[in-house]
This record gives structure tokens, C-alpha cells and sequence, in this order.
């Protein structure tokens, strides 16, 4: 599985719209060669290197199978009209917070998931929640990282 975006390269810098800087809004995304069998996606979207440990900036579960991209700009919304959820990011918010670092450079991985279910999980899911329910039903995964600066 590959995961791409026309708004930045891997490894490449996030556009300020993206970021707390900008619009703080969600970057568009697109996916390719889906494993055979999916039934949903996970993206979750965290910075490595914050200084009290990972923040999590993006928690999306059951994308629907059918979609192969995410559009820019992702409502903000705890279910979205396709079933998609939102997970609770770090700053305890179901919507994209886009990078916005203390200081200096940060990583920002958007890691996709293809799964064999649906999750049975409510809107609001902590990390650690959904990253339970995926345990055992993980088909496929692609991960895209980018780096911003403040």
C-alpha cells in the first residue's frame, strides 16, 4: 500500500495552511494498492517528537473502503457523513490539528491502515483504544512523513 499527497512530498516540508501557523486544515491525502479484503481504513497522524512524547494530531477510523483519498479540509466533525470517526487527538479535540511545534523541526507521521473490520468503537476513541481494536486485523499499512517548523 502507498500513501501520497499533492500538497507536499515524503519527507518534504508541510505548507504553513496546514499547521496552527495557517488554516489548520487537513492536507489531502491519497492511497493506492489496497490488500485484498479491506473493509475499513485507520489513519493516525502523530509527531515523535514532542517534548512530553508523541501528540497525536489526526485519529480517523472506518474510512470506508470504497474511498482511496481523503479531500483537503476534513470537516470537523466526531462522524462524518460516510461513517468515518474521529478519534480524540492529544489536544482532546475529534477533528485535524495540523503541526504547531514549540520550537525547531518536527516529524509528522500520517500512517494509514487497511483493516479486515469495521472498528466497534464510539467518535472520541483514544489512540490507545483504536490501536487495540486494530490488533490482529491489520492487512496493510503506508506511512508518509513530513516535517514542519516553527
Amino acid at each position: 500500500m502507498n500513501i501520497t499527497s499533492t500538497a507536499f512530498e515524503h519527507e518534504g516540508m508541510i505548507p504553513e495552511t496546514f499547521s496552527c501557523k495557517g488554516q489548520d486544515i487537513s492536507p489531502p491525502l491519497k492511497w493506492e494498492d489496497v490488500p485484498a479484503g479491506t473493509k475499513s481504513f485507520v489513519l493516525i497522524c502523530d509527531d515523535p517528537d514532542a517534548p512530553m512524547g508523541t501528540w497525536d494530531h489526526w485519529l480517523l477510523f472506518n474510512i470506508p473502503v470504497s474511498m482511496t483519498e481523503l479531500q483537503e479540509d476534513i470537516p470537523a466533525q466526531p462522524e462524518l457523513s460516510n461513517g468515518a470517526r474521529h478519534g480524540r487527538n492529544s489536544w482532546g479535540r475529534t477533528d485535524y490539528g495540523g503541526p504547531c511545534p514549540p520550537s525547531g523541526t518536527h516529524r509528522y507521521f500520517f500512517k494509514l491502515f487497511a483493516l479486515d473490520i469495521l472498528l466497534d468503537l464510539k467518535p472520541g476513541a483514544s489512540k490507545r483504544e483504536i490501536m487495540k481494536a486494530m490488533e490482529n486485523h491489520i492487512l496493510g499499512e503506508a506511512e508518509l512523513m513530513e516535517k514542519f517548523k516553527r
